[in-house]
Protein backbone atom coordinates (compact mmCIF):
# COMPACT_ATOMS: atom_id res chain seq x y z
CA UNK A 1 0.00 0.00 0.00
CA UNK A 2 2.85 2.59 1.22
CA UNK A 3 4.68 1.61 -2.16
CA UNK A 4 0.98 2.78 -4.22
CA UNK A 5 0.73 5.81 -2.33
CA UNK A 6 4.24 6.62 -3.52
CA UNK A 7 3.94 6.07 -7.24
CA UNK A 8 0.32 8.10 -6.91
CA UNK A 9 1.82 11.42 -5.33
CA UNK A 10 4.57 11.05 -7.76
CA UNK A 11 2.34 10.36 -11.24
CA UNK A 12 -0.21 13.33 -9.63
CA UNK A 13 3.20 15.82 -8.77
CA UNK A 14 4.38 14.72 -12.07
CA UNK A 15 0.87 15.98 -13.83
CA UNK A 16 0.85 19.06 -12.49
CA UNK A 17 4.08 20.16 -12.86
CA UNK A 18 3.72 19.12 -16.69
CA UNK A 19 2.63 22.32 -17.88
CA UNK A 20 4.98 24.21 -16.09
CA UNK A 21 8.06 22.59 -17.59
CA UNK A 22 6.44 22.57 -20.86
CA UNK A 23 8.59 25.05 -23.49
CA UNK A 24 6.48 27.15 -25.49
CA UNK A 25 5.22 30.61 -25.68
CA UNK A 26 1.71 31.41 -26.10
CA UNK A 27 0.47 33.96 -28.67
CA UNK A 28 0.11 37.54 -26.86
CA UNK A 29 -2.16 39.12 -29.62
CA UNK A 30 -4.01 36.45 -30.99
CA UNK A 31 -1.61 34.82 -33.78
CA UNK A 32 -0.17 31.84 -34.07
CA UNK A 33 3.44 31.31 -32.41
CA UNK A 34 6.53 29.17 -33.75
CA UNK A 35 9.86 28.54 -32.03
CA UNK A 36 13.30 28.95 -34.01
CA UNK A 37 16.41 29.09 -32.49
CA UNK A 38 15.25 29.90 -28.87
CA UNK A 39 12.98 33.00 -29.99
CA UNK A 40 9.44 32.88 -30.40
CA UNK A 41 7.83 34.25 -32.99
CA UNK A 42 3.81 35.29 -33.65
CA UNK A 43 2.32 35.62 -36.92
CA UNK A 44 -0.83 37.96 -36.65
CA UNK A 45 -3.45 39.50 -39.33
CA UNK A 46 -3.64 43.07 -38.77
CA UNK A 47 -6.03 45.18 -40.41
CA UNK A 48 -5.36 42.74 -43.88
CA UNK A 49 -1.49 43.07 -43.15
CA UNK A 50 0.75 40.35 -41.49
CA UNK A 51 2.88 41.15 -38.33
CA UNK A 52 5.50 39.19 -36.48
CA UNK A 53 6.42 39.77 -32.81
CA UNK A 54 9.56 38.23 -31.70
CA UNK A 55 10.35 37.45 -28.11
CA UNK A 56 13.21 35.76 -26.29
CA UNK A 57 12.21 33.80 -23.38
CA UNK A 58 9.05 36.77 -22.98
CA UNK A 59 11.01 39.14 -23.18
CA UNK A 60 10.40 41.35 -26.51
CA UNK A 61 13.37 41.84 -29.16
CA UNK A 62 13.99 44.73 -30.68
CA UNK A 63 13.56 44.71 -34.48
CA UNK A 64 14.57 48.04 -35.38
CA UNK A 65 18.23 46.08 -37.14
CA UNK A 66 15.95 43.33 -38.45
CA UNK A 67 14.76 42.80 -42.18
CA UNK A 68 12.91 39.97 -44.01
CA UNK A 69 10.23 38.70 -46.18
CA UNK A 70 7.15 36.66 -46.00
CA UNK A 71 6.49 33.59 -48.50
CA UNK A 72 2.84 32.50 -48.33
CA UNK A 73 1.71 29.23 -49.60
CA UNK A 74 -2.37 29.58 -50.27
CA UNK A 75 -3.08 26.47 -52.13
CA UNK A 76 -1.40 26.69 -55.31
CA UNK A 77 -0.96 30.55 -55.25
CA UNK A 78 2.77 31.67 -53.61
CA UNK A 79 3.28 35.43 -53.03
CA UNK A 80 5.97 37.36 -51.34
CA UNK A 81 6.02 40.32 -49.21
CA UNK A 82 8.72 42.32 -47.36
CA UNK A 83 8.79 43.18 -43.79
CA UNK A 84 9.74 46.42 -42.00
CA UNK A 85 10.40 47.14 -38.88
CA UNK A 86 6.99 48.28 -36.89
CA UNK A 87 7.75 49.33 -33.42
CA UNK A 88 9.14 47.55 -30.34
CA UNK A 89 9.39 44.39 -31.12
CA UNK A 90 7.29 44.00 -34.31
CA UNK A 91 7.74 43.44 -37.79
CA UNK A 92 4.87 44.48 -40.43
CA UNK A 93 4.16 43.98 -44.27
CA UNK A 94 3.17 47.21 -46.06
CA UNK A 95 1.01 44.79 -48.48
CA UNK A 96 -2.35 43.41 -48.00
CA UNK A 97 -2.45 39.71 -47.53
CA UNK A 98 -5.09 37.22 -46.90
CA UNK A 99 -3.58 35.03 -43.71
CA UNK A 100 -6.73 32.54 -43.91
CA UNK A 101 -7.44 28.77 -42.49
CA UNK A 102 -4.82 26.32 -44.56
CA UNK A 103 -2.61 29.00 -45.34
CA UNK A 104 0.95 27.99 -44.88
CA UNK A 105 3.80 30.69 -43.99
CA UNK A 106 7.55 30.86 -44.09
CA UNK A 107 9.42 34.08 -42.69
CA UNK A 108 12.85 34.66 -43.79
CA UNK A 109 14.47 37.19 -41.26
CA UNK A 110 18.01 38.49 -40.59
CA UNK A 111 18.58 39.12 -37.01
CA UNK A 112 20.21 42.61 -35.80
CA UNK A 113 23.11 40.44 -34.81
CA UNK A 114 23.21 38.95 -38.80
CA UNK A 115 22.13 35.30 -37.78
CA UNK A 116 19.62 33.82 -40.70
CA UNK A 117 16.40 32.12 -39.23
CA UNK A 118 13.52 31.01 -41.18
CA UNK A 119 10.25 30.66 -39.16
CA UNK A 120 7.25 28.27 -40.29
CA UNK A 121 3.36 29.25 -39.67
CA UNK A 122 0.84 26.77 -40.22
CA UNK A 123 -2.32 28.49 -40.22
CA UNK A 124 -5.54 26.50 -38.45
Amino acid sequence: MKHFLHAMLLGLSMAVAQPLLAHGEQPHHGGVVSEVKDLSFELVSEKGKAAIYILDHGSPVPTENVSGKLTVLNGTEKSELDLQPAGNNKLMSHSDVALGKGVKVIASLTLADKRNVKVRFSLK
